[in-house]
């Protein structure tokens, strides 16, 4: 019951702490997420892959096979390795982009902060410090 009022309570922060996220900010977190998954895309797996695609297809010449098996075995692995790609880099922009909002998020209550703090609460602390000193 704790559990799923604290739950209701975070989820209601966030929304408010995203409704105060302007669209510019949202569009940066999306084009940083967009550059990131672009680079995840072509992981190890992937490069793998090809690599035994490649591995594949030049078994199949030195068998003697046509050109007629070989050319569409070779275009059929090149886009299962594309589509891989494609799916890693699709859940790797989710991802990203979630983790962009979320760092945006953390700055954006930052500089709350800091605006809610006002001048005199400053210059008490600096005092403060001086006097402990």
């Amino acid at each position: 019951m704790k559990d799923d009022q604290s739950a209701r309570e975070r989820a209601m922060e966030e929304s408010e702490v995203s409704n105060q996220l302007s669209p510019e900010m949202v569009q940066t977190a999306a084009q940083r997420a967009r550059q990131r998954s672009r680079t995840a895309r072509w992981d190890l797996d992937v490069a793998v892959f090809f690599f035994a695609v490649l591995i594949i297809v030049i078994i199949l010449l030195f068998q003697g096979m046509g050109i007629e098996v070989v050319a569409p075995s070779a275009i059929a692995g090149l886009a299962m390795g594309w589509l891989m790609g494609w799916k890693k880099g699709k859940q790797a922009y989710n991802f990203f982009y979630k983790e962009e909002l979320a760092r945006l998020e953390k700055e954006l209550e930052k500089v709350m902060a800091v605006l809610e703090e006002t001048i005199e609460e400053r210059v008490q602390r600096a005092l403060r410090d001086r006097l402990e000193q």
